[in-house]
């Protein structure tokens, strides 16, 4: 599973992070998150019921699904049960990472600092997500990337489609799509049309279309 991870990161370079209140068909929402070409969906531990919509969005179609915020390893343990194909943390989790590596599922893990990236990467970190993005921008991924040249980053918190080109020109591998792409009202109002159209302007700003 980890082997292809990374390839496909780099060439799919969108995650659409999931934070809603409510979720009427997990199948559904990423059908129309793939229908305006976002394959990669995260789907976030302060979303109720987590892992009952796991199981329903990988029945359907497991590639791209995996879960976000995850803290403990009793956390990822039932997660990765439940189907997800990738952990996302908010920081560096070791815990996380040992039951991930057991069970042979990349990781994610949230980082800022030079520091905390040399943890992540310490831990065995697949890609290091950089968070909050918006708050530092562009350049400050661009001089990270400079003495972390081979570290998979990756762009979370306050990306839109006005910056999103910016980061990935800057060194990043993927970005995360937040509440631009997945607004909790439209998620929880099943307005599956909308989050396609949502999706598709993210992803033809990527490529100036």
């Amino acid at each position: 599973m980890k082997t292809d991870f990374l390839p496909q990161l780099s060439k799919d370079r969108v995650i659409a992070v999931v934070r809603a209140p409510e979720i009427p068909d997990a199948a559904a929402l990423c059908a129309a998150l793939r229908a305006g070409g976002i394959r990669w969906i995260e789907f976030t531990r302060t979303t109720p019921s987590l892992a009952a919509h796991l199981r329903r969005a990988v029945a359907d179609d497991a590639d791209g699904i995996g879960a976000g915020t995850v803290m403990t390893a009793a956390q990822a343990a039932e997660l990765i049960d439940a189907g997800a194909r990738y952990l996302v943390t908010p920081g560096c989790r070791p815990e996380v990472v040992e039951v991930a590596a057991a069970a042979d599922v990349p990781v994610v893990l949230g980082a800022l600092t030079p520091t905390e990236v040399g943890q992540a990467l310490d831990l065995g970190a697949d890609a290091v997500k950089i968070f909050p993005a918006r708050a530092f921008g562009p350049g400050y991924l661009r001089d990270l990337a400079g003495p972390f040249p081979d570290v998979p980053l990756v762009a979370s918190g306050g990306v839109d489609a006005g910056n999103a080109a910016g980061f990935l020109a800057a060194g990043a591998r993927a970005v995360c799509a937040g509440s631009q792409v997945v607004p909790p009202a439209v998620v929880a109002a099943g307005d599956w049309p909308e989050i396609t159209r949502r999706a598709r302007d993210f992803t033809e700003a990527l490529t100036g279309r």
